[in-house]
């Protein structure tokens, strides 16, 4: 049975951050307080700030700036204390999936009794935090996480070897802010990364066992946008950052209803325990993956023509060309990965939610020997 629901109002194209004000006057909050939570100082120096401060009836804001990467529960938990005081009715994140992550969990937070990490974690684990008391506005800066349009949080937690998720069907962002501007600044590292994250949530998301027709239809745009237009990146052309955005805000909207797969139930480990960038290690595991998934996908032959290869050892070749003349590295041998930690690695990557949603059965000797795959040229 094919069943979709996305309640996410997505504004994308040039500008379009310029209608922030108008999206909160619309939101009617009750106290009119707003959190805008961004990835620099810069990024509060924008035009739309000013204009917030033109309205007949002024909102109250405060604003916090939060530049780490992979957010913590201690990170999590240092934001909430310095947040719940305001009380806001509504959160503004802007920047990266980081920042998307911990203004939605933000959300999730408010009105709840934290008093320390501890019992952050436990609220987390046990999924404790009931109707969420803000409504959140998602404006991305980078071209990659989708999470505008998702309605869970990835937090890590490296002291306790594990990645948790903050995740709540009422916690879908009020609208997403999609303005390809806002990533012309980007590092051509990020952008790259970023664009094959979304690539990795696409396909994922077509063949993920919770797949749905909606999902594989807007997968397979979001493949041509970002594939058909990585030369165009590399090469600074311009449209080429509007292409990743609808792309990004497309795999988004596909694998919001599919969750992920193997790819990133195995990228997880490498990510928390070697500081590899998400999308450089999701997309490195997307060939391997491919091979071991192929004889269960539906659809397997529009899928790699929207990848533009015709098997998974030249999707392997074209991706590892991508990362490399983008500077990165392609081979877990390179990123300072030891090869007798593949075994524990192997083991952590199982998972759950993640690892039972790929079509092919995973178990940690599969998983090793895709690590092995790619632990060397």
């Amino acid at each position: 049975m094919n069943q979709y629901y996305n309640p996410v109002k997505t504004i994308q194209g040039a500008g379009c951050f310029n209608r922030l004000p108008e999206l909160l006057q619309e939101m009617e909050l009750k106290n009119r307080r707003v959190l805008v939570l961004a990835w620099s100082e810069t990024a509060l120096e924008h035009t739309v700030f000013s204009e917030l401060q033109k309205i007949q009836q002024p909102f109250s804001i405060q604003t916090v700036v939060f530049e780490a990467s992979n957010p913590t529960v201690e990170q999590l938990f240092a934001v909430y204390q310095q947040t719940k005081d305001f009380a806001p009715d509504a959160v503004v994140a802007i920047g990266g999936g980081s920042i998307l992550d911990v203004g939605k969990s933000l959300c999730c937070l408010y009105g709840k009794e934290v008093g320390s990490e501890d019992e952050l974690r436990e609220l987390i684990q046990n999924k404790g935090y009931g109707h969420p008391n803000a409504r959140w506005i998602g404006v991305p800066t980078t071209a990659g996480t989708g999470s505008e349009v998702t309605c869970w949080a990835t937090i890590w937690d490296p002291s306790k070897d594990a990645k948790r998720s903050v995740e709540s069907q009422e916690n879908y962002a009020y609208a997403a802010l999609v303005d390809p501007q806002l990533t012309e600044g980007m590092p051509l590292k990020l952008a790259v990364s970023s664009a094959l994250d979304a690539v990795a949530h696409a396909v994922e998301s077509y063949w993920a066992n919770g797949t749905n027709c909606v999902s594989r239809a807007l997968a397979l745009q979001a493949i041509r946008f970002i594939m058909g237009h990585l030369e165009d990146l590399l090469s600074e052309k311009p449209g080429a950052h509007d292409a990743m955005a609808q792309g990004s805000m497309l795999a988004g909207l596909a694998f919001s209803n599919t969750k992920t797969t193997a790819c990133h139930s195995i990228s997880y480990p490498l990510t928390m325990h070697y500081h590899i960038p998400h999308g450089a290690a999701v997309s490195m595991l997307l060939a391997p993956v491919l091979e071991m998934n192929a004889s269960s996908v539906e659809g397997l032959p529009e899928l790699l023509k929207a990848l533009g290869v015709t098997d998974a050892g030249m999707l392997k070749e074209r991706i590892s060309d991508f990362l490399i003349r983008s500077g990165q590295s392609a081979t877990l041998q390179e990123w300072g990965v030891k090869q007798e930690e593949l075994s524990h690695l192997a083991e952590l990557g199982m998972t759950k939610g993640r690892a039972d949603n790929n079509p092919v059965e995973l178990t940690a000797q599969k998983i090793k020997g895709i690590l092995n795959s790619i632990y060397s040229k």
